[in-house]
């Protein structure tokens, strides 16, 4: 189809000129900044990995699926609870195992869909059991959110309650509300980011922001990257993987749910080219890169589907601009120490809104296939799901651990594989 036709601006394969291609790439990168940054802060990790892992793991993505698909990989919300938990209990090095077995899954799949095709993964993880997971990815979240906005952390291991803390992040949940409605254009899809600025202002006034860590920090610093073999020595461990490995089956259907998007703005199919193997297998290589680097494990981001949407702006070119500058802001010390500097007033009152967002997100995808919790089995799939999820009934062997998470999306695929279509007294 001719270009005017689709009243595109730059299709995929166009490069846009240099001031514009610029300017086109900047606004993507802030647009995921946000999210991307937001994650590492709520696990403990480091923000200017997580960025330099974003962008070199974009840039791997564009070269995998042969610079077909225009899309950014930036760190993904699904692995907080597991990363949290696992940050407790083995450290940055724990989770890079289960982030290098997320990757592993997602190759397999990748394997998978080349041998046998991809019918069989919606068969295994229909709407009644993706819908309840994605909301539980949310809520359990809830509590974390909770104690950034209400108590300040006076020593490492003593926190008070603080009525400060508690008003700077609700004026930053509604603050960023507001940004949400009221914003439009390219405003519009940076609101997380806009909200965070703001907040970050609200909070210097309540004096909860510590500028000493951002003055001492260089210009120009090389992130602190966490490395298998320089910092620390990787140990096989069983837990992490099975934390965090039956997740990736989860993401993948929000993978495949944004490439069904990019089908619909770029007028292509990118299941046949270059093909949902390429797809999943550029997807979980950037996460096993992110895990060697010492970043989160990353998933494409809605937020630059966004721009490209407002936009109509498709090139490659563009995103990999976006990855370029990603990488370049990473080796900026005074910027990974700013945002660092972050109280965890503001990063409360953005998750409010963020990880309700996602459970939204859970809620819509059952209302959007109309699955009917009249019918007991899926009323049995749901209930076991949420309840077991939200309450992290974790399962322990020994000193392996699977996280509520992980035991809630397994049982939840069991039930589905085994469960009858009716239970004996609706065929009454």
């Amino acid at each position: 189809m001719e270009q005017m036709e689709r009243n595109v601006v730059l299709d995929v394969n166009e490069r846009p000129k240099l001031g514009l291609w610029f300017g086109l790439s900047l606004q993507h990168m802030f647009s995921m900044f946000g999210s991307t940054v937001l994650v590492p802060l709520l696990v403990g990790l480091n923000p200017g990995v997580a960025l330099f892992s974003s962008g070199v793991g974009t840039l791997l993505y564009i070269l995998i699926t042969k610079g077909k698909i225009p899309a950014y990989m930036g760190s993904s919300f699904a692995f907080i609870t597991p990363m949290l938990a696992l940050m407790k209990t083995g450290g940055y090095p724990a989770i890079a195992q289960g982030i290098w077995s997320v990757g592993a899954v997602y190759l397999i799949v990748a394997l998978l869909v080349t041998v046998i095709g991809s019918e069989w993964i919606n068969k295994i993880l229909p709407p009644v059991v993706v819908g309840p997971i994605v909301m539980v990815i949310g809520l359990s979240l809830a509590g974390s959110a909770a104690t950034n906005a209400t108590m300040l952390h006076v020593s490492a291991t003593k926190s008070v309650y603080d009525i400060r803390v508690f008003m700077v992040a609700i004026a930053t949940l509604l603050i960023t509300i507001a940004y949400n409605m009221f914003l439009s254009k390219f405003l519009g899809l940076i609101p997380i980011l806009l909200g965070i600025v703001t907040g970050y202002i609200i909070a210097c006034f309540a004096g909860l922001v510590n500028f000493a860590p951002v003055m001492a920090a260089h210009w120009f610093a090389l992130p602190a990257f966490d490395l298998p073999f320089v910092n620390y020595k990787p140990t096989f461990q069983l837990g992490a993987i099975l934390a965090m490995a039956p997740l990736a089956l989860v993401t993948m259907t929000e993978h495949m749910g944004h490439i069904m998007v990019l089908n619909k703005l770029t007028n292509r199919d990118f299941f046949q080219d270059p093909g949902l193997k390429r797809t999943l297998a550029g997807d979980g290589t950037a996460s096993i890169f992110a895990g060697i680097f010492g970043g989160p494990a990353v998933t494409s981001y809605g937020e630059n589907i966004g721009v490209l949407a407002i936009t109509r702006v498709h090139s490659v070119w563009v995103l990999g601009g976006a990855a370029s500058f990603a990488i370049l802001f990473a080796f900026v010390g005074k910027l990974s120490a700013l945002i660092q500097s972050i109280p965890g007033a503001v990063i409360g009152g953005i998750s409010f809104l963020l990880f309700g967002v996602i459970a939204s997100s859970g809620l819509r995808i059952i209302v959007d296939n109309k699955i009917d919790f009249n019918v007991k089995r899926n009323l049995m799939i749901a209930s076991t799901i949420l309840v077991i999820g939200i309450g992290n009934a974790y399962l322990q062997l020994g000193q392996t651990q699977f996280s509520g998470l992980a035991v809630a999306t397994i049982l939840g695929i069991i039930l589905n594989l085994v469960l009858p279509k009716q239970a004996a007294s609706e065929k009454e």
